[in-house]
């Protein structure tokens, strides 16, 4: 990643259409109440999310014995389980499949690991076509563009310019965008790749290591209608979707649609339990630095994650700045910590992409301390010298300020002074990052220690006749 790509060039982009940016907020804003309602609806609630992270935290301290669990039990019901080390290892295995199967269409449910892998266009070099099912993945495909979200991925995009790229590529009518005339059109167009698929792709929701089986949660039926068609069924998950029982399924079930659309549960959640008859089903499992992770204390609590994008709703920086100035396959605060795992010099901006509210560790499922997380990694992008200097060397002056009463009195006592007398463009100007998009208060005439002495000084003494 370039430099021109850092979080805070392509959030200003984003930001410059002040409509967009008010409305995305907004729309994200009210899935986060319908959250908060669902999560008040439930006496239970705090319960769950404490249970769920237990489960989680037990789960990675022993994933290598239930991976293995997994296998074993996912092969005695006739599936072909792969391992892949990293997303290059995954595309050719998914790839080979494919070739041995002489598969040229390809049908494939919403998985953001096959996004972070960039499947569709490795297999699009290989002359097979692969089709995005789920609606908010389709619009954005037909747009040539990424995913913004990881359960909302054309939230970015209004009613109007989805109008706008169905005409061009479907053929709708010009101008209507009435969202139940769009949705109709994209299922026609949608009904049409399923019946000629060869194969069918799905990620992975939920695998379970006692019984060998996967879930997989849909709010369109897309990901089911896409493996019950074609004889070929390959599911992509990442090592850490494992839970070790099935009674454990219904813990995560109640959080996860409550926590990612407000909903009490997916409309579909689809178990898969070995091939179709006569077909084959295919499961590849991939690391892609998620072991590194396991191996950090500071860290290891992000793979507890199940994907809700509950923290990218309420995030304020997400949901002013877009997903795509996250550059990231996951973005938002969790992405923010999993994206400088994989590379901390181009993710480095990331972790300033944050608040440090705590709303996003509120709002966790799994109660996952995600503002901890990216402030740790703050320290830890410091320690690898990949902190800019416009970021450290304030601190580092304000730490030597601060830590000095006189000099801190002084220093305060100049900058209230240049505050309330300078004209505004000698402070607000192009050299003052800080003051992009930021309005200082009106500065006071006496500091905090000025107005606290003159109180002593005030204050009624012991004895006094007056007090008595």
């Amino acid at each position: 990643m370039s430099s021109t790509q850092d979080h805070p060039a392509k959030a200003k982009a984003f930001v410059a259409n002040n409509e967009r940016a008010h409305w995305h907020d907004k729309a994200l804003w009210f899935v986060r109440e319908k959250r908060d309602r669902m999560a008040n609806s439930l006496p239970e609630w705090e319960t769950l999310r404490e249970v769920a992270s237990e489960i989680k935290s037990h789960t990675i301290g022993k994933l290598a014995d239930y991976l293995e669990q997994f296998e074993e039990n996912a092969t005695k019901l006739g599936v072909h389980v792969h391992w892949a080390k990293d997303d290059k290892e995954h595309n050719r295995i998914v790839l080979e499949i494919l070739q041995s199967h002489d598969v040229k269409r390809v049908v494939k449910s919403k998985s953001m690991l096959t996004e972070e892998c960039h499947l569709n266009p490795f297999l699009e070099k290989h002359d097979i076509e692969v089709i995005d099912t789920d609606l908010g993945e389709r619009i954005v495909q037909l747009r040539d563009e990424s995913p913004s979200h990881i359960v909302l991925p054309a939230i970015h995009i209004r009613k109007e310019e989805v109008s706008e790229t169905f005409e061009e590529h479907l053929g709708t009518e010009h101008g209507n965008s009435d969202p139940k005339y769009l949705t109709e059109a994209a299922r026609g167009h949608l009904r049409e790749k399923f019946l000629g698929a060869d194969a069918g792709i799905t990620g992975v929701n939920f695998a379970i290591a006692e019984t060998g089986g996967i879930v997989v949660c849909t709010n369109e039926g897309n990901a089911d209608l896409g493996v019950s068609l074609p004889k070929l069924h390959i599911a992509c998950m990442g090592i850490e979707k494992i839970i070790p029982r099935l009674n454990d399924l219904s813990v995560f079930l109640r959080l996860l649609a409550r926590s990612a659309t407000g909903q009490p549960i997916t409309t579909y959640s689809s178990h898969f339990h070995g091939p179709l008859t006569g077909g084959e089903m295919h499961i590849v499992l991939l690391d892609n630095g998620r072991s590194d992770l396991m191996g950090s204390n500071e860290f290891r609590n992000s793979l507890k994650c199940i994907r809700c994008g509950a923290c990218m709703n309420t995030c304020p920086v997400y949901r002013r700045s877009g997903g795509h100035s996250y550059s990231t396959t996951v973005p938002g605060p969790i992405g923010s910590i999993l994206a400088p795992a994989m590379d901390s010099k181009a993710n480095k901006s990331l972790p300033f992409a944050c608040s440090l509210c705590g709303s996003c560790t509120d709002v966790c499922p799994v109660k996952i301390d995600l503002h901890h997380q990216l402030l740790t990694w703050r320290g830890e992008l410091r320690k690898r010298g990949q902190l800019p200097i416009d970021k450290w060397l304030p601190m580092k002056v304000g730490s030597w300020v601060m830590r000095s009463p006189s000099l801190f009195a002084m220093v305060g006592s100049i900058g209230r002074f240049f505050l309330r007398n300078m004209p505004r463009w000698m402070i607000y100007h192009g050299l003052n990052s800080w003051g992009k998009q930021r309005e200082l208060p009106e500065a006071p005439k006496k500091s905090f220690r000025q107005l606290y002495n003159e109180q002593q000084k005030n204050k009624p003494q012991a004895g006094d006749k007056n007090n008595e």
